[in-house]
């Protein structure tokens, strides 16, 4: 199981990047440690923090042909890592 889901593509966070930090989006379970392990040996940078926070779920009700449905949306887990400085992380690298 691998801890990264995704990397957070984002105008909020593309304009972090200017400043050595990126984003991603982690399992659940993942801690702090973890993440800076997996992304040290994954991108090849030398990690100097991991911020993490769990977004909330938010209720999602829409009304269809079959009536009235209701349900919440998922919680996920970010990572937002700073890497020292001069070193970049490449997303595009492999397209």
């Amino acid at each position: 199981m691998d801890i990264l889901i995704k990397p957070i593509v984002t105008e909020k966070v593309n304009a972090l990047t200017d400043k050595g930090v990126y984003g991603f989006v982690v399992e659940k379970t993942a801690n702090k440690v973890e993440i800076k392990k997996v992304i040290e040996k994954k991108y090849s940078v030398n990690v100097e923090s991991v911020n993490t926070l769990i977004t909330a779920s938010k209720s999602k009700s829409k009304f269809t042909k079959k009536g009235f449905t209701q349900g919440r949306s998922k919680q996920i887990k970010k990572a937002f890592v700073t890497v020292a400085k001069g070193e970049v992380i490449d997303f595009y690298s492999g397209i």
